[in-house]
């Protein structure tokens, strides 16, 4: 953490003075950084403060966060514009400023919203930076159009972020070297750390929200400022600027999905698709001689599914979801222009989306901060639902649990059955098949049907979803390397059979997926199968072979259902109980794919459930609990049928003995004069810990009533024996006894970090799990080997999460 803000501290001044460099010396006939240098070094500072600002991110929500994307997206874009320039690709006088009027005007509005937020909130150095570049960006955009203000006040204002950052990395790096003995004012953030989590967990859930929304603004502007006459053209130079957008949309709404907000996350990717299609459709106009076309279908249907995401959204905040609709108009507006985002109509609602941007943007990003936040709405829906019966929101900690253990991303089916959605209804356009059809595939199918559906099932493999993601994958590679192909022409009566081979591999692969989704359930094997109808009619197309109207049926189908499935996502995700049902598997197994089972599971925060497993323990059960590590297997040592069935479930390896853990040092003490005093002196500073401690057998193990359970803990020789540092666990034990304890997990197998887990990997050899989440860590305990102690040396069988040097 601190050493990122020193990070953050210094990248921002660098920038600035190589800015200045560049404006102070742009009146000599040789400027000191060449505008090609100076556009590679500004892209390498803007991927490493972005770095830093989302590595800080993770941590706690900040205002620090929306400075550092914002200023690194404005520092890509506008290098990128600078390489174009040095690369004399733009060549007439006013390229250059058309190129970077947009960018700059619309970050010398966004820098400003983060200035006046962070003077409001109390971030004095944070707010002047901001200013001070926002108010270079001003001076810049004054600058293309008089004369008389010279590039000197542009240069005098990144000067100012160069002293404002240059004293808050000296700041820090005083601190750092006298350990906390020297602070400069204003730079000593030890006591602002308490503050601004609490101020974090009380404001917004998602941090890259505001971000996100000012990166709308950017990809608006380019548009607005050809419609009020800013700009005298839309061309090559306003690419950097959408595709940069749309570059940082797509990595915040992966950062979305990691603050667990499926929602916002599909929004940003479906903005994102519409500024990599508007930089396409700019850049079309380089190699063809007329503007691109656009699939009319596929836009009305893009604005329905803006539209249904507006009305989830609304159920969590109002005013995200009425912003949403904006971009419904969006979309409206370019179907009904043939000429799409060159027409004055979709430039007008740009405005709207500007101006809407702005506002929804300066609420986020002051709720992040502020303690009495600006009323979105929040509950106003959700009071409404209370009162309803067959609609309920859901809610909790659990609301983004998957169901086999614990994951850092929220689910991102919704938006990969979005993806499906698009990609499907772009190929319903009319035209010639054997044409590129470039003004629908590389925007609409590649983008939206392959990349962001590969990011779909990426988080859906973090999530431990192996078939959803599997597939998900597979279409995304299919729709990329269809759609690539198609587009280089490389469907050409020469290369048939080699397209005609290499989809029917695709086809192989994906009758495997339809053949497993019959054990997931009823949509999936729909998905699948439909999609292998647009995988035959692919086929057909490349051996000359396609009936008339199967394409456009084939793929209407797989998007209808694709459809269906994407609602019955957004409202599993949203209601509690199926509003929309996927349906049971096709084909039922026994087992963990059977569904529910009559293995209770049990939460652990509730006395009555530690006291209902205390009593299937008494009765010879075996349970799953968690602990100050990971999920362990327990038996009460009272029961030996129950420790032999303990035994024998984990088919126990020979090294891998199964050890004791008691809840206090008062259940030894009759035996108290067995134990060596070092070992027991050890015994007692050591506990309750996650230290497993190996001591000699003896006749200590009688005194705590065993019975015949003793001749399967340990070895023969020495057993392993803990107090665990878990109030639970330790209230089970008092109400059991001593306890026979092993992994939650088959031999061999890694350690069980979720109640879930449990029953998953063991099946019907457990009885019942408390469930008690994710565990707080994912490292098994330290084994000490003490059977040696009294002579003064200690050894490690294993070394977990307590290091050497603290035993």
């Amino acid at each position: 953490g601190p050493h990122l803000q020193a990070l953050c501290a210094s990248l921002c001044p660098t920038g600035s003075l190589l800015l200045a460099v560049h404006f102070y010396s742009s009146s000599r006939a040789s400027p000191l950084i060449p505008s090609t240098a100076l556009g590679v070094l500004l892209l390498i500072l803007s991927a490493l403060l972005a770095y830093a600002g989302i590595r800080r991110s993770l941590r706690n929500a900040s205002l620090l966060v929306s400075l550092c994307l914002t200023l690194s997206s404005f520092w890509s874009g506008y290098g990128m514009i600078l390489i174009l320039a040095g690369q004399r690709v733009l060549p007439d006088p006013g390229d250059a400023r058309d190129a970077l009027v947009p960018g700059l005007a619309t970050f010398t509005l966004a820098l400003l919203l983060v200035a006046v937020v962070g003077f409001l909130s109390g971030e004095p150095v944070l707010a002047v930076v901001a200013a001070a570049v926002s108010l270079a960006s001003a001076h810049e955009v004054a600058l293309h159009y008089s004369s008389s203000l010279g590039p000197s006040a542009v240069a005098c204002s990144h000067l100012v972020v160069c002293l404002v950052g240059g004293y808050f990395a000296l700041g820090r790096i005083l601190f750092f070297l006298t350990k906390g003995k020297v602070a400069l004012p204003g730079t000593d953030l030890t006591q602002k750390k308490a503050q601004e989590q609490s101020r974090g967990s009380a404001g917004s859930t998602n941090p890259f929200a505001a971000p996100g929304l000012l990166l709308n603004m950017l990809s608006a502007s380019v548009f607005c400022c050809r419609l009020l006459g800013v700009t005298s053209r839309l061309f090559l130079g306003h690419v950097p600027w959408l595709w940069a957008a749309g570059t940082y949309q797509v990595g915040i709404c992966v950062l979305s999905y990691r603050a667990m907000d499926v929602l916002m996350a599909t929004a940003f990717g479906f903005t994102s698709i519409l500024k990599f299609a508007g930089g396409y459709s700019l850049l079309y106009p380089t190699w063809q001689p007329e503007e691109p076309s656009f699939p009319t279908p596929f836009l009305v249907v893009f604005s329905i599914l803006f539209a249904v995401l507006a009305l989830f959204l609304s159920l969590w905040s109002l005013v995200d979801g009425l912003y949403l609709l904006v971009f419904v108009a969006y979309c409206i507006a370019l179907a009904c222009s043939p000429r799409g985002f060159f027409a004055g109509g979709p430039q007008g609602v740009a405005v709207a989306v500007f101006v809407a941007s702005a506002l929804v943007a300066l609420i986020h990003l002051y709720n992040v901060r502020a303690r009495a936040k600006i009323p979105t709405g929040q509950g106003a829906v959700k009071a409404l639902l209370a009162h309803s019966s067959l609609l309920k929101l859901r809610e909790g900690p659990d609301l983004h649990a998957p169901y086999l253990g614990y994951s850092k991303y929220a689910d991102a089916e919704v938006l990969a059955y979005a993806c499906s959605v698009l990609a499907s209804f772009a190929l319903t356009t009319t035209g010639d098949p054997q044409a590129p059809l470039g003004t629908v595939v590389i925007p609409w199918v590649v983008v939206a049907g392959g990349i962001l559906k590969l990011l779909g099932g990426s988080v859906a493999f973090a999530r431990g979803k192996t078939l959803e993601s599997s597939a998900f994958i597979l279409y995304a590679v299919m729709w990329i390397t269809w759609g690539l192909a198609r587009y280089g022409g490389l469907y050409g009566t020469t290369r048939s059979f080699h397209t005609a081979v290499g989809i029917i591999a695709f086809m192989l692969f994906n009758s495997f997926i339809v053949f497993c989704s019959l054990f997931l359930n009823v949509a999936w094997f729909f998905y699948s199968l439909t999609f292998m109808l647009v995988a035959v009619s692919f086929l057909l197309d490349a051996i000359r072979a396609l009936p008339a109207g199967y394409d456009i049926a084939a793929t209407l189908l797989f998007g209808l259902v694709s459809f269906y499935c994407f609602l019955a996502a957004l409202s599993s995700s949203t209601f509690e109980g199926c509003c929309l049902p996927m349906g049971g598997p096709v084909v039922q197994l026994s087992g963990v794919g059977a569904g529910t089972t009559k293995c209770p599971h049990l939460p652990a925060r509730k006395a009555s459930s530690v006291k209902r497993i205390a009593d299937i323990l008494r009765n010879g059960g075996t349970c799953g609990i968690p602990t100050d590590t990971v999920y362990v297997l327990v038996a009460a040592c009272s029961r030996p049928d129950a420790v032999e069935k303990a035994h024998r479930s984990k088919r126990q390896a020979q090294d891998r003995p199964m050890s004791l853990w008691i809840s206090s040092l008062k259940q030894l003490e009759p035996a108290k004069h067995l134990f060596s005093p070092l070992l027991w002196d050890f015994m007692e500073a050591a506990w309750p810990s996650p230290i497993s401690l190996v001591i000699p057998r003896g006749e200590w193990v009688d005194f705590l009533g065993m019975k015949d359970s003793a001749k399967y803990i340990g070895t023969p020789q020495s057993v392993a024996i803990r107090i665990p540092d878990c109030s639970v666990t330790t209230h089970l034990i008092d109400l059991v006894g001593p306890i026979v304890v092993t992994s939650a997990n088959p031999t061999g197998e890694a350690d069980t970090t979720h109640h879930n887990q449990v029953y998953a990997k063991l099946g019907d050899k457990v009885d019942a799990v408390l469930c008690g989440g994710p565990s707080p860590e994912n490292i098994a305990s330290t084994v000490v080997d003490c059977t040696k102690i009294s002579s003064g040396n200690i050894g490690f069988f294993r070394v977990g999460i307590i290091p050497k040097a603290q035993v």
